[in-house]
């Protein structure tokens, strides 16, 4: 949106942070990371419950609402210096079906509200989760954060990230006194990924041995401890409405199955799983999970996206690393430190695996 040499103004850590979807992979590592630095957290989350569970040993204020009615919660904004919104709906990818409308109403029109409200109590300062989602090149290109995804060319979430980031940057437009900026991670990993994250649950599905074989495709994947270090130093040194990719090393599934057999101790899948049959898996299991109520093995949403990314050649994070100094860490230690936490926090979701080297 601007020069490099725009906006530019180095600021001080918040004192007071907001944090929406605070219970959720990215939200939950955000959280920690704040309270590591000394600044205080109020977190958001629809579960009170859920919320002790992860944060228990932390001296955070929960604050319980949801953000299809902000104006519940909205007096909690006021103090606070920098909202960090991560929470999003997403459920496309893990229960399979449509969901215009959750999307509709929390990406879009609840991003909108929080963003209102959040002015109206005093706050100036926003960092956006947004996704690399938003972004396209051509075949074979590395994406870089001009090249935005058309959304005659994205599926039901797509577009509602294209517009939950239209919403922030028309915001910008509005009141010149407001700052914020987009962060835009690839697939996250990484430790407390309690829901499970379409992640965790390829993480626990391979520990129990349910990965059907070796699927096309690769993704951008990143650690959320690196994407929520971002957004902390995005609050720092970031440009006013710019975007900034914290997406790592494209992997294709084969090298994902791999780091995970080395992270497990168990043996990766060979057998290679052509396009057609990725769409009978996804119908099946998307009737199985309206039967069971669990999560699908493979969403049919997912496979879509397998089939339209497949050219991609992966995603460009040098302005990230200029501005931001962001670092990605070794992915074998994120799958490493990730079954850790399932088997100290959650072991009843992990299958019993050998300990690595074993």
């Amino acid at each position: 949106m601007n020069s490099p040499s725009e906006n530019y103004v180095s600021s001080p850590l918040p004192r007071i942070a907001f944090v929406t979807g605070s219970t959720g992979l990215l939200g939950r590592n955000l959280v920690r990371e704040l309270h590591g630095r000394g600044i205080g957290v109020r977190a958001l989350a629809r579960s009170r419950a859920k919320a002790q569970r992860q944060f228990g040993d932390l001296p955070v204020e929960i604050v319980e609402g949801d953000l299809a009615d902000p104006a519940a919660f909205a007096d909690h904004l006021t103090g606070v210096d920098t909202v960090f919104h991560t929470a999003a709906y997403f459920r496309e990818s893990y229960q399979g079906g449509r969901h215009d409308a959750g999307l509709e109403q929390i990406n879009v029109r609840g991003t909108a509200a929080l963003l209102a409200a959040a002015y109206d109590r005093g706050v100036r300062r926003f960092v956006h989760t947004s996704s690399i989602a938003t972004l396209k090149g051509a075949p074979g290109v590395l994406v870089d954060e001009t090249m935005s995804r058309a959304e005659a060319d994205a599926d039901a979430y797509f577009r509602s990230k294209i517009l939950s980031e239209r919403e922030v940057d028309r915001f910008l437009e509005t009141y010149p006194d407001f700052w914020a900026v987009h962060v835009l991670p690839g697939w996250m990993f990484g430790p407390g990924d309690l829901g499970p994250t379409s992640a965790g649950q390829l993480v626990l599905d391979f520990t129990k041995r349910k990965i059907p074989g070796i699927l096309p495709g690769g993704f951008a994947v990143v650690d959320a401890r690196d994407v929520a270090v971002s957004m902390i130093t995005a609050t720092q040194r970031g440009r006013r409405g710019e975007r900034y990719i914290t997406a790592g090393p494209r992997v294709s599934m084969s090298e994902l199955c791999l780091a995970l057999s080395r992270a497990t101790g168990l043996p990766a899948p060979t057998r290679k799983v052509p396009l057609a049959a990725l769409y009978a898996i996804g119908f099946a299991s998307e009737a199985w999970a309206r039967v069971t109520g669990n999560p699908t093995l493979l969403s049919l949403a997912s496979v879509r996206l397998i089939a339209k990314e497949a050219d991609q050649a992966g995603f460009d994070h040098t302005k990230s690393e200029r501005e931001l100094s962001v670092q990605f860490r070794n992915f074998d230690e994120t799958l490493a430190d990730t079954l850790t936490w399932y088997r100290t926090h959650a072991p009843e979701l992990l299958a019993a695996t050998p300990a690595p080297g074993r």
